[in-house]
């Protein structure tokens, strides 16, 4: 039998399996989509009602300072200081604030001659929360201009919106999903499968025909890439369906981080499978790594809302580097030169996990 023809029937052979075991099924697709669908039900749509924002001084006069001291000492607003415009402009597109006051050069003397402004922007797309903030922020400048003027008006408020990505709890969710997905079919799924197959001595029947190691681990990668592609699509199809998400992005740069943590994963799982002595052992190991993974990886909350000691090892695992760039890709529409931090952190792990992984592995 050929190469070619060995890896097709190999790969066939595992769908087949696949097809088969109903509870791999359950617990690799439909128990995060029902997880998906629950959690996407419960909070999924919710906004927050908290505000945030940035009060830039350009000016830097004792007038100004004033203001700003006035806006940041707002608890409800939320208000924090900023340097860079064009910095806290971008993160009101990205959804990451509501507002953006900016104080402008010549504030001080605009305001001797009774005729100052200051500019506000606003989230356009989450009106409810930007509107609230629009009028405290009016409101602390009505006061301020009050007591410049003895009560005559010198200080208006110029509000402009700035589109944001209306982001909701489900958009970041979704991916965090597909991610988990990824990790558990192939970090389990190859690490239980594999020890089986090795006490049973199916590893050594294979071994002991003219198939060669490298179209064994080949067949292995591509049935588990069309696995982790089906699932994949039918998440987004359940989550677009069901919640209206989409994909901002490249479907082929999504694809490719698809790729890349089946990749990532399956080495995983052959090193687990390579120093468990026993499939009862093989079954544990990786459960103890990827349950953790599941609450630590950016899948149900973000890094940043995780205490400071956890950072730095958050910060490393593949799985939270996985989850974010396809965030990135479905929610911003970023493309590879924009993730490259995430992109070498996922092959780092890639190569070290397989070579660790082609030392460890075991025929018998």
């Amino acid at each position: 039998m050929s190469n070619w023809s060995a890896y097709r029937h190999l790969t066939m052979g595992q769908l087949r399996l696949f097809a088969r075991n109903r509870q791999m099924l359950f617990f690799t697709m439909l128990f995060p989509i029902l997880m998906m669908v629950g959690l996407g039900s419960l909070i999924g749509g919710g906004s927050s009602i908290s505000l945030h924002g940035y009060v830039i001084n350009e000016d830097g006069g004792a007038a100004s300072g004033e203001l700003a001291a006035a806006l940041l000492a707002v608890e409800s607003l939320g208000m924090e200081a900023a340097d860079d415009r064009n910095a806290a402009l971008e993160d009101l597109r990205n959804g990451d604030t509501q507002l953006v006051v900016i104080v402008p050069a010549g504030y001080g003397d605009a305001v001797s001659a009774g005729d100052a402004g200051i500019e506000v922007f606003y989230d356009e797309k989450n009106m409810t929360v930007s509107q609230l903030g629009v009028q405290m922020v009016s409101g602390v400048v009505d006061g301020v201009s009050k007591q410049i003027t003895g009560y005559v008006p010198a200080v208006t408020v110029e509000a402009s919106p700035v589109e944001s990505l209306e982001l909701r709890y489900i958009d970041f969710l979704v991916p965090g999903i597909v991610a988990m997905m990824i990790m558990s079919t192939n970090l389990n799924g190859v690490a239980g499968q594999i020890s089986s197959w090795r006490e049973r001595g199916v590893l050594r029947r294979m071994q002991s025909t003219t198939l060669s190691a490298g179209t064994f681990i080949a067949a292995q990668i591509t049935a588990r890439l069309v696995l982790n592609g089906l699932q994949a699509v039918i998440v987004l199809l359940i989550a677009s369906l069901v919640f209206g998400t989409q994909v901002n992005g490249s479907w082929l740069l999504l694809l490719f981080y698809i790729v890349l943590g089946t990749l990532v994963f399956m080495s995983i799982g052959f090193i687990i499978a390579g120093t468990a002595k026993t499939p009862e052992s093989a079954g544990p190991i990786a459960g103890l790594i990827s349950f953790p993974l599941m609450f630590l990886g950016n899948v149900f909350f973000p890094v940043q809302d995780m205490p400071g000691f956890l950072q730095p090892l958050v910060q490393a695992l593949p799985i939270v580097h996985l989850s974010d760039a396809m965030r990135s890709v479905m929610n911003a529409g970023a493309g590879l030169f924009e993730l490259v931090t995430p992109t070498l952190v996922l092959l780092g792990w890639l190569v070290a996990a397989f070579a660790l992984a082609s030392r460890t592995f075991r025929w018998e």
